[in-house]
């Protein structure tokens, strides 16, 4: 026969904590653990994993309101360009705030700028170059790229260039793209042959990445490039100006040694 409990006050306490202690919820102390990694937004984490490549080592990434923000380091602007666009992908990301800060070598900007006008010279050479005047300055490491492109596909490599070249901490593109025409494409056919067919002027060819390079908007021609002499200049000029259905001819043709002139 099992004796009676003792109804004594410290049973009663013993019991009272023993059922309070039950009706507490119990904490896994194993989710505690991943309560950062819960909290990330299904967007952060789609971004993180469009990033998961060498050169973003040092990126990271942060999503609020849909807005992704980047900061952090890369070598090349190239790479600062393509993690916004993977980041862009993002489920659930509408807009991205591009922080990342270029950390290639320093170059001086006359020396930079020197260098990349010199690739773009040789640019698309094979593809109608002669039709690109794209020009470019840098400023603080940043590379501002203008003039007109035959296409967009002419556009896109110079970029493409200028992007991927160690030391250019921004590119900023103003260039612009001739209208798509086949009475233009016809002119800018009709101005090469008339310029380089003067024997004068036919040298200008030989390099293929300092010609008389010819751009045609809607009718209108603009000369670009660098000649030997202002007698060269100024036939080269009259050569397109002779050209049947043109509406108009603006010289910015350079001659060597000599200050920029006014435009004809």
């Amino acid at each position: 026969m099992i004796g009676k409990v003792r109804n004594t006050p410290a049973a009663l306490l013993t019991a009272v904590l023993a059922g309070a202690l039950l009706g507490i919820p119990q904490i896994s102390f194993a989710s505690g653990a991943t309560g950062a990694a819960a909290q990330e937004s299904p967007a952060a984490g789609d971004a993180a994993g469009r990033l998961n490549k060498s050169q973003f080592k040092d990126v990271k990434v942060a999503v609020e309101n849909g807005i992704a923000t980047l900061t952090g380091t890369v070598s090349l602007y190239e790479y600062k360009a393509d993690a916004g666009k993977r980041v862009l992908k993002a489920k659930g990301v509408t807009a991205v705030r591009n922080m990342i800060e270029v950390a290639g070598p320093s170059i001086a900007d006359k020396e930079l700028e020197n260098k990349l006008r010199e690739k773009l010279m040789y640019d698309r050479v094979g593809w109608g170059n002669q039709f690109n005047a794209i020009t470019v300055t840098v400023e603080n490491g940043a590379a501002t790229l203008g003039g007109h492109a035959r296409t967009d596909v002419d556009k896109d490599s110079a970029i493409a260039l200028v992007a991927t070249d160690p030391g250019v901490k921004d590119v900023v593109s103003d260039i612009e793209v001739d209208p798509v025409s086949i009475m233009d494409d016809q002119t800018r056919m009709a101005v090469l042959r008339a310029v380089y067919g003067y024997p004068s002027l036919s040298k200008y060819a030989l390099d293929p990445a300092k010609p008389i390079r010819i751009a045609v908007q809607n009718g209108n021609v603009e000369l670009y490039g660098l000649v030997d002499t202002q007698a060269d200049k100024e036939i080269a000029y009259m050569r397109a100006n002779g050209v049947p259905g043109i509406f108009s001819v603006k010289n910015y043709l350079q001659v060597a040694n000599q200050p920029a002139e006014a435009q004809k």
